[in-house]
């Protein structure tokens, strides 16, 4: 098979030789196909029907990447986007709100992405299961969101949750604490894909099971996974007889993503008179963000442009914060019918994300993944809608599990909002170093989380703990070098300072 893999290599960087080329991809599609088929015989009846759709969506990925070349988009038809592509959210809030919003939320379901796993801030389970304020965790907060708007507006606004195979079984144990809330919640498993091998390009998994040595085989496909899938559950159909038009799609770590009625309202009553099928919530880039994925205009159509898409030589240019001034929160407003209908003429088109991955045992392998926002250039009069930051508050790290725990915010009914003590509305920048790593790590650094109302900017590396009623003020740095120990003593201030060396507060 590597002998296949060097000529394939070969055949592709001869121009004169399309054809040879064109017969090698064939004998690979032909060996990918075999290899599924093989994969699928070992599925019991229970497990035949999804495994097959999943195998099916593969197969038709893999198509494609075969076809593609280099990066995916042409960077000279990139061109900003036109003025009236992305509104401002106050243009937006303006319009105010109708006397009949109970009716236009009751079109709404709201979808969560639940795929992901905990073990970045080193937990084991599900991310959503993470405590992040006063013991709720992510998946908490969401219900409350939703059964205080439903209880506010005496409407039906169901919550879906699209899990992967990493976080279903564990997802579905707590959600029997909810059953007596006023949300009606909902599942759906993402697509299970076969990893394969860098090399041979052939899936590494010898069966369907997922565990054992076949544990690290399959791998959920990215978030741009959850039209097919969604689609494939039935839960899309039961929703539009339901009368349900809209889905709210975002992560379920961004705690500033929660249902905006003067969106929502934009959207089931456009100035216009003519509905968006897709609206993308972007916001301003800083620094933190040059990464982010940008909407663009391209060949007429808005289009989401991602870092891994764009060509070695223009990665600066993207980066910038003065050509590229927004990106995207990943806040999707999108129509049921058009997904219906696009799914059914099989016409979103995402581009695909190569990502590489080294397993436990040093095999290299490859995960094709789609990301959901990417869609946006498939749907009709599709819209960026310039939001304030406060609606993009992910926790990724301990670093932003900080910022959240903090008197820098106020919970009310599952949502967080900037205290109103601190004089200006950026957050502060945060930097833990690898000693916090780890949330329960951090949680035993921290004896009380710090007074932060008046912070600006943390750095803290290594072994550094806090006491009680600390207060942290302007900018901190604090730095224990390798072997020292730092005790910030309990109700101490810092305001403007650094802190190096060794400090103990030992008791006597």
């Amino acid at each position: 098979m590597s002998q296949m893999v060097f000529n394939l290599s070969k055949a592709m960087s001869q121009d004169g030789a399309s054809q040879f080329q064109e017969v090698i991809l064939q004998e690979l599609e032909l060996s990918v196909k075999k290899e599924l088929e093989k994969i699928l015989t070992t599925a019991t009846s229970h497990e035949f029907e999804h495994t097959k759709k999943d195998l099916d969506g593969f197969r038709k990925l893999f198509h494609r990447f075969l076809q593609e070349k280099g990066p995916s988009v042409d960077w000279g038809k990139i061109q900003r986007p036109p003025e009236d592509s992305i509104q401002p959210y106050e243009k937006i809030k303006a319009r105010g709100l109708p006397d009949n919003i109970s009716s236009v939320l009751n079109k709404l379901v709201v979808v969560k992405l639940n795929g992901g796993l905990g073990t970045s801030m080193g937990c084991k389970g599900p991310k959503s299961l993470i405590g992040v304020r006063n013991e709720n965790t992510f998946l908490d907060l969401t219900v409350q969101q939703i059964e205080h708007l439903n209880k506010t507006y005496n409407t039906d606004v169901p919550l879906v949750l699209m899990n992967s195979f990493n976080t279903d079984e564990d997802t579905k144990k707590i959600l029997q604490k909810y059953n007596h809330c006023r949300v009606k919640i909902y599942t759906f498993n993402q697509s299970r894909y076969p990893r394969i091998n860098k090399e041979s390009l052939l899936p590494i998994a010898k069966d369907v099971s997922y565990s054992g040595e076949n544990t690290e085989a399959w791998y959920p496909p990215g978030h741009g996974d959850i039209y097919a899938s969604f689609y494939n559950s039935g839960l899309l159909d039961t929703f539009i007889e339901e009368g349900k038009e809209y889905i709210f799609v975002s992560n379920i770590d961004n705690l500033g993503a929660t249902v905006d009625l003067y969106i929502l309202n934009h959207l089931m009553n456009p100035p216009n008179g003519k509905r968006c099928e897709f609206v993308m919530e972007v916001t301003n880039k800083t620094r933190a963000d040059v990464k982010g994925g940008t909407l663009t205009q391209y060949e007429g159509k808005l289009r989401l442009v991602e870092i891994a898409q764009v060509p070695k030589a223009h990665v600066d240019e993207f980066k910038s914060v003065s050509k590229f001034k927004i990106f995207n929160t990943n806040n999707l407003w999108i129509s049921l019918a058009a997904v219906k209908r696009l799914q059914e003429q099989n016409a979103i088109d995402m581009e695909i994300i190569v990502n590489p991955k080294t397993l436990d045992g040093g095999l290299n392998v490859i995960q094709l993944e789609t990301a959901v926002g990417a869609a946006i250039k498939s749907f009709e009069n599709s819209l960026g809608i310039n939001v304030p930051r406060s609606r993009f508050l992910p926790v990724k790290t301990t670093s932003d599990l900080l910022l959240v725990m903090s008197n820098l915010y106020s919970l009310n009914a599952g949502s967080l909002t900037m205290s109103e003590k601190r004089e200006f509305p950026t957050v502060p920048l945060v930097k833990l170093g690898s000693s916090f790593t780890k949330v329960q790590d951090y949680l035993r650094r921290f004896e009380s989380i710090p007074d932060m109302l008046e912070l600006d900017h943390l750095t803290v590396s290594g072994d550094v703990t806090f006491g009680k009623n600390v207060s942290l003020k302007g900018t901190v740095i604090i730095i224990a070098n390798h072997g020292d120990r730092i005790d910030i003593p309990p109700g101490a201030v810092l305001e403007n300072k650094i802190v190096s060396g060794n400090l103990r507060i030992l008791d006597h």
